[in-house]
């Protein structure tokens, strides 16, 4: 529930073009919606904001999410600089339209995902 209230607010923020405060919820909604299918799973709660690290240890029980290398590389490189911008790896963190409406796309795929891998058990 806690992942689909992150969707809830990215989609909102999206559309109110606040795009740093919807690319951070869309990074919490994935970021939750994996470690809740971990818990589901059996695995120990990982305290970790990793997408890939999470992805990977739910690869290894056979789930597959569906996730790219790719889009844990983008959601995992957004982390820190939209919620700390000065000093981050990155000397100026402005996310556009583009890449904050496809960080929500991810978000809703693996909410869609871990809501029925949830509900089928």
């Amino acid at each position: 529930s806690y992942a689909e209230e992150n969707l809830r607010v990215a989609s909102l923020s999206l559309d109110g073009h606040l795009f740093n405060p919807s690319i951070q919820n869309a990074q919490q909604a994935t970021e939750k919606a994996l470690k809740a299918l971990c818990l589901g799973r059996g695995l120990a709660l990982k305290k970790t904001h990793s997408i890939r690290e999470l992805r990977n240890d739910l690869a290894q029980t056979a789930l597959d999410v569906h996730l790219t290398d790719d889009e844990c590389d983008l959601l995992d490189s957004v982390y820190l600089p939209s919620k700390y911008p000065l000093g981050s790896a990155l000397p100026r963190f402005d996310p556009d339209q583009r890449i904050t409406r496809q960080c929500l796309e991810i978000a809703e795929r693996v909410v869609a995902v871990a809501k029925s891998v949830l509900t089928e058990q």
